[in-house]
């Protein structure tokens, strides 16, 4: 399975230490330059992405298309756009993306989509990662400032009972 990777799951999973589940659940991740750009070279330095890189299981590719913005793109940042370019170019099986925005538009694009917590849910459901490390990232990402509606974190945590 491939996956195209934002920014915001990127420093997600790199706040409690995981950016590894990724490979785990995923056969092939991509991040577009713009995102890798965002998280390593614009300040927002997360450990272990560069290491990623360099390990070659996360791959850092331009998207070939044209970024000329259509009309259902307006009002997302260059790094959601390129993600959104990538992985339907590749005809990518998931897009990994938190953002609220950038999920409906991928869904409008007919491209699948799965956020962190998302991730987090695969590699337990895959065995790789116990509950109550889920229960130990969700409030790792509420102190990190990572916004969770408390809809989403409840969906969470139900899921993990099934």
């Amino acid at each position: 399975m491939s996956a195209v990777v934002n920014a915001t799951p990127l420093m997600a999973l790199s706040v409690i230490d995981r950016l590894d589940l990724l490979p785990l659940v995923f056969e092939t991740v991509l991040v577009p330059t713009a995102v890798y750009t965002e998280v390593v070279h614009s300040g927002h330095e997360r450990p272990g992405i560069a290491m990623a890189v360099r390990e070659r299981w996360l791959r850092v590719v331009s998207p070939a298309l044209s970024p000329a913005v259509e009309p259902v793109l307006l009002g997302l940042d260059q790094g959601e756009l390129q993600v959104l370019l990538l992985a339907r170019e590749i005809n990518a099986d998931w897009v990994v993306i938190d953002e609220k925005l950038g999920r409906r538009v991928a869904r409008a694009m007919r491209l699948p989509v799965k956020g962190t917590l998302g991730v987090l849910l695969a590699a337990h459901f895959a065995g790789r990662f116990p509950s109550e490390d889920c229960h130990r990232a969700v409030s790792a990402f509420t102190a990190a400032g990572i916004r969770l509606s408390p809809a989403l974190i409840e969906w969470f945590l139900n899921q993990l009972t099934r």
